[in-house]
């Protein structure tokens, strides 16, 4: 900028950060093939308004997704600490593992030294996928002498832990009496334990049963007698109950009235309960009353067509902190039911997917029993879907045309090429189809990501596993008093701040020093942990707030940066369903601008990707 006159001149020059309109959008979609079906398809449009040179269609798929299920054994293996419980689950999910494996004829050594991610929803760079498979060849399960020596050394210290009466508590030390949850857990692990091939002493195991045998009578004796006397006794049948009764069912042992009293009391208990019970129901033959079981439990079921996920809204808010109030528990559980009963059904497939997503900790759940839960159901599932054992061709066809052809079987399963990648040039603008075609047994899971750099005139909104929208309100201030009380106590009238929220539409116009409040309504389809939320701000309009820190605004907790073209928003942990994040912004310079999309991504899951919508705003001066 120059200003000359006759006798004197200046100038000066400044630099403007300027951004391109534009920015990496991604679309997610999910598909499921079902073994009844042969082909399935996705339509998509390319924008002509991009880099070309940045598009990218990356499509992955798998038979199963619930063989990703090895990942957690090192957690469970490694676990510092030795309760009762730990010292079940460091060797327990090893063995029913390496059992699936071992039936499926699979080269341990091969695969340790190289596998294939199974979970097609999960997207990274190879190379650092290849990277992170080295922490596998510490997994206990591809050294059978490994898994026997845990197996030795657990028994032995079980055996150790066992009180005199035969069954166990929680630790082993002075004063320890036994409880009827611990020692269930203990003769249900050694049980499946032994059954996949575990050497299990059959006097520690038999005098395990016949405590929780004795426990069982104890408690029928104490529901039938509910209304002849008034001590010692209880009105119904309980989870505990059906928790004993279904170890005890697993060792052949009936118990025709505790049984009658489990289904009679079905309604009052919790949701792991109902799951317990129908599998009991199952064993024993009782196809009816199972049924009526599982129908009482799919009252709690959602199914989502999107990303072809199912879970349990257990509603267990009453009970959370208890053993039965356990989500993860619950679900695993539930797996195990349905394997039993409709192991290829849309519901048994989808509640896999959902654990397997699921997982607090990238490869392993909460904490070492319901890892060892979930673990055991997706074996379950995988045999009795005959996941296990696929046995097809895979085509990935675009536009066409056939990108890649790939072969799946039991032997390869841990290894096949589940990638295929289209970039640049080789996806042109305009609409495009991509097409898995199979043929041969086995369901087949998939996802397609489309990666462009739109610079369309607007930017729309895209995601799958996690959504965003964005709404700008200006707050319009009310007169607003309110009753307080004086420094002697006396009533009276204070003045107080209130706003009228009105929402702008896309174009609509600001004065200067109009107060906005940004409202980030997020949806997650399942618990995710470390994402950032990136604002990016119209150009025009500067936040209130000036200092970083913790927030709690629209009731998610997150840490706020404030910076100079956008507000970060990290939120530690995302609950599954619809919340809220919200900050103020104040409307300065006069202009016309655009805020370009809000952002989420999962800092450690680059697959959890989303955009909100553009928005564009007037800045008229005051």
């Amino acid at each position: 900028m120059k200003a000359i006159a006759s006798d004197d001149a200046d100038a000066m020059e400044m630099s403007f950060p300027v951004y391109v309109h534009g920015m990496h959008r991604t679309e997610s979609w999910s598909r499921a093939l079902r073994p009844e079906e042969d082909s399935v398809a996705i339509d998509f449009e390319v924008p002509a308004e991009r880099r070309p040179d940045q598009t990218r269609l990356e499509i992955r798929y798998s038979p199963t997704v619930a063989g990703a299920m090895v990942d957690a054994l090192p957690y469970l293996a490694n676990y510092p600490y030795g309760c009762t419980e730990q010292t079940l689950n460091r060797f327990v999910p090893a063995v029913i593992t390496q059992r699936l494996l071992q039936d499926m004829k699979i080269d341990l050594n091969e695969v340790k030294n190289k596998r294939v991610n199974l979970n097609p929803q999960e997207i990274g760079d190879a190379a650092v996928r290849a990277a992170q498979w080295k922490q596998w060849k510490d997994n206990p399960v591809w050294d059978k002498d490994e898994v026997d020596r845990m197996v030795r050394k657990g028994v032995k210290r079980l055996r150790e832990m066992q009180n005199r009466d035969g069954g166990w508590g929680w630790f082993n030390a002075y004063g320890e009496r036994s409880y009827p949850h611990t020692t269930a857990v203990v003769v249900h692990g050694l049980t499946v334990a032994k059954a996949n091939g575990a050497r299990v002493p059959d006097d520690m195991l038999q005098r395990g049963v016949a405590w929780l045998k004795k426990h069982e009578s104890g408690q029928a004796e104490m529901i039938r007698m509910w209304k002849k006397r008034k001590k010692r006794t209880k009105q119904r049948a309980d989870a505990i109950d059906a928790l004993v009764r279904r170890v005890l069912g697993e060792s052949a042992m009936n118990h025709v009235e505790m049984l009658g009293f489990l289904f009679r009391d079905k309604v009052e208990l919790p949701v792991y309960g109902k799951c317990l019970l129908g599998l009991e129901l199952h064993r024993s033959g009782d196809a009816a009353k199972r049924d009526a079981v599982i129908r009482n439990i799919e009252q709690f079921l959602k199914l989502d067509e999107e990303n072809q996920t199912a879970w349990l809204e257990l509603g267990n808010g009453g009970y959370w902190w208890h053993w039965y109030g356990s989500e993860f528990e619950a679900h695993a559980w539930y797996l195990k039911l349905l394997a039993a009963t409709k192991p290829r059904s849309p519901q048994a497939s989808g509640l896999v997917k959902y654990l397997v997503n699921n997982r607090k900790h990238a490869t392993y759940w909460k904490s070492t029993r319901d890892t060892a839960y979930c673990i055991e159901g997706i074996a379950d599932y995988l045999r009795a879907s005959k996941e296990d054992s696929p046995d097809m061709e895979v085509e990935v066809v675009l536009d066409g045309k056939v990108l890649k052809t790939v072969k799946i079987s039991k032997e390869n399963l841990f290894s096949f090429d589940g990638v295929a990648v289209a970039a640049g040039d080789a996806i042109g603008t305009g609409r495009h189809k991509v097409e898995l075609r199979r043929r041969g047994e086995g369901p087949l899971y998939a996802n397609v990501y489309l990666t462009v750099f739109s610079k369309e005139k607007f930017l729309r909104k895209a995601g799958l596993e996690v959504k965003v929208d964005r709404t700008l309100y200006k707050l319009v201030p009310v007169k607003a008093v309110e009753d307080v009380a004086g420094s002697r106590g006396q009533a009276l009238k204070q003045r107080r701040e209130k706003y009228e929220r009105m929402k702008l539409e896309v174009g609509d116009s600001v004065q200067s020093g109009d107060l906005i409040e940004v409202e980030l309504s997020v949806e997650s389809k399942n618990d995710y942990s470390y994402l950032v939320f990136e604002d990016w701000k119209a150009a025009g309009l500067e936040a209130v707030e000036l200092r970083s820190g913790h927030s709690y605004g629209g009731g998610l907790s997150s840490f706020v940066e404030y910076r100079d073209e956008k507000v970060a928003l990290f939120v530690r942990s995302l609950p599954r369903g619809r919340h809220n994040l919200s900050y103020r912004l104040r409307a300065e310079i006069p202009g016309r601008f655009s805020a370009l999309p809000t952002r989420v991504e999962g800092m450690y899951a680059p697959e959890l990707r989303g955009n909100s919508d553009e928005m564009k705003i007037v800045v008229q001066d005051q």
